[in-house]
């Protein structure tokens, strides 16, 4: 028997589970300031803080570590193996295309099943 993680779709408010669930959970902690939650203010990444910066590739580079930082501190069902910018609005908008390796137990510190998974976060100011 699988154990799947679950929760509550952030938009419809009907129950989600499962890869759908941790897409949402990566779109909450890439685009959640550190130190904007006031009872885990460590929760989140530094991507909101780069979003009015010129898209260089030191900025551009940053945005990447902060991706990869804060998904392997607060996901542990989801490791990450790649990231690109798909798109970059004139609005400082970014969509971040992510690849890597979905543990459906992962939260359980059960990371014998596995498969491949690739998700979209959309960042605006």
């Amino acid at each position: 028997m699988t154990v799947s993680s679950s929760g509550v779709d952030a938009i419809t408010g009907q129950g989600l589970e499962g890869w759908p669930h941790v897409e949402q959970s990566i779109g909450k902690i890439l685009t959640t300031r550190i130190g904007s939650r006031v009872m885990r203010r460590d929760f989140g990444s530094d991507i909101p803080l780069l979003i009015d910066a010129p898209m260089n590739d030191r900025v551009v580079l940053a945005v990447f570590v902060a991706a990869a930082i804060a998904i392997d501190r607060w996901e542990p069902r989801f490791a990450l193996r790649s990231v690109a910018i798909a798109d970059a609005g004139p609005s400082g908008s970014i969509v971040l295309a992510l690849s890597g390796t979905y543990y459906p137990r992962g939260h359980l510190g059960d990371f014998s099943i596995e498969e491949d998974a690739r998700t979209r976060v959309m960042v605006r100011q």
